[in-house]
């Protein structure tokens, strides 16, 4: 699919406020070149996990996975932006008027180390209003180095939310991986009486989706 005028101009504007390699190839004098660009145009595909659907824009691999590592763990702030016009589409087949947009919680731990709640900043370059509805109540291990089972015990009563209830709740991530965090975070806004209609993050890991892998049609 040829690039558009406009995410060209985009590759050209990250380029210049951020005058690095690329993070998907590593090619120089561009932050985010046009081939690379092009890999992160979305291609929705959907999960149910638990009763929980969720949608994901993009595959968590090559250059997608190196984008988004560079987002969390490089500071590299302006690549949240064609990120969160994927995470958008994804979402395109929910109706969300007058639906909450809630970010799965940021720990303490990981905001020291950012600076940024991913998420969350991933969510308002989507263009959404987001709302910090949902907290962790106790600290948790770092999920990466956890398994399946690990990550579902570490995270289990881990958050709480508020002023929920009657709502009608979108959850967003910027990985899905187990599952195991969004269960978590629906688990909590309908223990606060509030209804998730969904889940939506930017990419799914590979293994999420080669499981039970549907692909995506419109979302009811």
């Amino acid at each position: 699919m040829p690039t558009s005028p406009v995410r060209r101009a985009l590759a050209e504007a990250l380029a210049f406020l951020l005058p690095v390699e690329c993070a998907g190839c590593s090619a120089v004098d561009v932050a985010l070149c046009e081939g690379c660009l092009a890999q992160l145009c979305a291609s929705p595909s959907q999960q149910v996990v638990d009763g929980l659907t969720v949608r994901s824009a993009l595959v968590y691999d090559g250059v997608v996975a190196r984008v988004i590592r560079a987002l969390k763990e490089e500071g590299r702030t302006a690549l949240a932006r064609p990120l969160g016009e994927a995470l958008e589409a994804a979402a395109a087949s929910w109706d969300l008027h007058g639906v909450i947009v809630v970010p799965v919680p940021t720990s303490a731990a990981a905001m020291r180390r950012r600076g940024y709640r991913v998420a969350e900043l991933l969510a308002r370059r989507a263009g959404w209003r987001t709302q910090r509805l949902v907290r962790t109540t106790r600290r948790t291990a770092d999920q990466r180095a956890l398994g399946i089972g690990g990550r579902a015990a570490n995270v289990a009563g881990s958050m709480r939310a508020r002023g929920v209830a009657g709502a009608r709740v979108l959850i967003v991530d910027d990985v899905v991986t187990t599952g195991a965090t969004l269960r978590e975070t629906a688990r909590a806004v309908r223990a606060a009486g509030g209804e998730v209609i969904g889940a939506v993050t930017v990419a799914a890991t590979p293994r999420r989706i080669s499981r039970g892998r549907e692909r995506t049609g419109p979302v009811r």
